[in-house]
């Protein structure tokens, strides 16, 4: 099984040597001729006074976006429900939801299944939501979830302590 066997398409087949790291790859942008340690073409760099091109673009577009928004506030006031749409959504913030305060009687000390219990009580009589409900009941399975990983942290480390001593 250690005999690696060459197949036929592969006999007399040799790997094409690696390229001389000596020249230089493609360098992206910028004068292809020039190489390091030669002069620079431009040693003096951009003249000053002449802006960037980049700039210029960004500045015409912010002049064209208040020509824009205009626009679309003038065709919101006018009862297009779009334009109304994307200006409500640029300028105002999204609402989130809030679940309200609730109160009713809930003892923290009873067993999970007692506590689960209480809250469905509370959703049947009305005093809670149940969607509020809802994130109660997952608010204490989370607890019981934290609770037990405490457990078993603590039961691993007396068996730990247990099995040295």
């Amino acid at each position: 099984m250690t005999d690696v066997q060459t197949p036929p398409w592969m006999e007399g087949w040799k790997p094409t040597p690696v390229a001389d790291q000596s020249v230089a790859a493609p360098r992206g942008p910028g004068n292809p001729s020039w190489t390091p340690g030669c002069p620079s073409p431009n040693p003096r760099g951009r003249p000053p006074g002449i802006p960037d091109k980049r700039l210029l673009a960004t500045q015409q577009m912010l002049d064209e976006m208040r020509n824009i928004i205009a626009v679309l506030i003038g065709k919101a006031l006018e009862g297009d429900t779009g334009a109304a749409a994307v200006v409500l959504s640029k300028t105002l913030p999204t609402l989130k939801a809030q679940a309200e305060k609730v109160c009713f009687e809930f003892d923290a000390t009873a067993p999970i299944s007692e506590q689960v219990a209480q809250v469905l009580d509370a959703i049947a009589a009305g005093a809670v939501a149940p969607d509020v409900g809802r994130l109660i009941i997952e608010s204490i399975k989370a607890l019981n979830d934290v609770r037990a990983t405490e457990e078993l942290e603590a039961r691993i480390a007396a068996l730990e302590e247990a099995k040295i001593g």
